[in-house]
C-alpha cells in the first residue's frame, strides 16, 4: 500500500477528534521523596468510521497524551457503520472482567453510553447507540471490551461476501425471519 505524501497526512490528522478519556499519576519512591509520572488514555476518530485508542507514560502530562495520542493514531481500526450514524447489529464485546453491550438505535436516540464507551462512539461518528458497561469499570478494559466488540461488526456487504452471496439474498433471509417473528 503506498503512503500519502507528507503533507497530506499532516492534513488527515489535523482532522482527528481527538478525547482526552483519562489522566492517572503515579508516585515512585526514591530517596529524596517522591517521583511522579503521568500515564494519558486517549482515543482518536475521523467522526466516519475509524477509531484508535492509545495509551502513554511520561514524567509530564502534555508529553503522555501526545504519546498516547501518537499510539491512538497507530492502532486505529475501520468500523461500519449503518447509514453513517449507527451500528449494524447489536454487539457484545469484552476484556478481562469487562463486558460491553452495544445495540443499534433508531434515528434521534443519540449516543446513551458512559464514560470511555462515549469517547469512542463520538470520535468514531456513531450518532444513535444505546451501551452498557456490565462488569469492570476501569476504562482500560472497557475501551478494550467495545474495541472488542467494534471488531465483531459486519456490515450485510461483508457477510454476503464472506458468504458468497449478494446483499439482496442476505437482507431477504432478514426480512423473512421478521415476518415470521410478527
Amino acid at each position: 500500500m503506498a503512503r500519502a505524501p507528507r503533507e497530506e497526512r499532516g492534513r488527515e490528522d489535523s482532522d482527528l477528534i481527538e478525547k482526552l478519556v483519562g489522566i492517572n499519576r503515579v508516585a515512585k519512591v526514591v530517596k529524596g521523596g517522591r517521583r511522579f509520572g503521568f500515564a494519558a488514555l486517549m482515543v482518536v476518530g475521523d467522526g466516519r468510521g475509524r477509531v484508535g485508542f492509545g495509551h502513554g507514560k511520561a514524567r509530564e502530562v502534555p508529553e503522555a497524551i501526545r504519546k498516547a495520542t501518537e499510539a491512538a493514531k497507530r492502532s486505529m481500526v475501520r468500523v461500519p457503520l449503518r447509514e453513517g450514524r449507527t451500528l449494524h447489529h447489536d454487539v457484545h464485546g469484552h476484556y478481562g472482567a469487562g463486558l460491553v453491550v452495544m445495540r443499534a438505535a433508531e434515528p434521534g436516540t443519540g449516543i446513551i453510553a458512559g464514560g470511555p464507551m462515549r469517547a469512542i462512539f463520538e470520535a468514531l461518528g456513531v450518532q444513535d447507540v444505546v451501551a452498557k458497561s456490565v462488569g469492570s469499570a476501569n476504562p482500560h478494559n472497557m475501551i478494550r471490551a467495545t474495541f472488542d466488540g467494534l471488531n465483531n461488526c459486519a456490515s450485510p456487504r461483508m457477510v454476503a461476501q464472506r458468504r458468497g452471496k449478494k446483499v439482496s439474498d442476505i437482507l431477504e433471509g432478514r426480512r423473512d425471519a421478521d415476518e415470521s417473528a410478527a
